[in-house]
């Protein structure tokens, strides 16, 4: 194991020594990978160790709809799946405007170039960058879980989380919605997926699962 990986793994030994009751989360990329090494060299159940992605990927993709719509970010309600990376997983129809689905606001063929922009959003950003990644949003989303856990707000966010049979997936941390407070993940909430949504939630997962083999941990 090095780079990264490494890191993320000596870090997480320090933590299990010094601060055995602590909630850990993980912002280090690969996101749902390095979740896996904290989790594995902490020893902490899965309530207590989860990864600030789909706070990130949600934010985007709320921001998207928000340019296209020409409305206040402030109604807009959206949830992103899977993975952290290209294969992640929005989904439009659980994406509302006020309580009003997008899909009676904007074309099918919009939403999906929405959609392709949010999956690419993290490689965009690099793009402009040019010598560096995103550090604010992730900043932010970092912030807004642990507010949720430390105010015990109870709150609904798309976190990376071990799953143990929820969506059909095992072994393997995957962004879904989850209510944090507390103790950390207090529940895990599993929602009606169309073939075609869970197609890609499984697609996604294969796509993590690969990572986590490759690196060997």
């Amino acid at each position: 194991m090095c780079g990264i990986a490494g890191i993320v793994a000596s870090v997480s030994d320090q933590i299990k020594r010094v601060a055995p009751d602590a909630i850990v989360i993980v912002v280090s990329n690969p996101l749902d990978a390095m979740c896996y090494v904290a989790r594995k060299h902490t020893g902490f159940p899965r309530e207590r160790v989860l990864g600030m992605a789909g706070v990130l990927d949600t934010a985007r993709y709320r921001m998207f709809l928000t340019e296209a719509l020409q409305i206040s970010v402030e109604d807009i309600q959206a949830m992103v799946l899977g993975g952290h990376g290209d294969t992640m997983v929005p989904l439009p129809r659980y994406s509302t405007c006020a309580g009003i689905p997008i899909t009676e606001l904007l074309p099918k063929e919009q939403i999906d170039a929405i959609v392709t922009r949010t999956a690419n959003g993290g490689a965009e950003i690099v793009g402009l960058l040019k010598t560096g990644s995103a550090y604010y949003a992730p900043s932010l989303g970092a912030v807004e879980m642990c507010e949720a856990i430390l105010k015990d707000k109870k709150k609904i966010l798309p976190c990376a989380v071990f799953l143990e049979g929820e969506y059909g997936i095992s072994n393997l941390f995957v962004g879904v919605p989850v209510k944090l407070g507390k103790n950390g993940v207090e529940q895990i909430i599993e929602i009606s997926l169309t073939n075609e949504e869970r197609t890609a939630l499984q697609k996604s997962a294969a796509a993590v699962q690969e990572l986590v083999d490759i690196l060997e941990i």
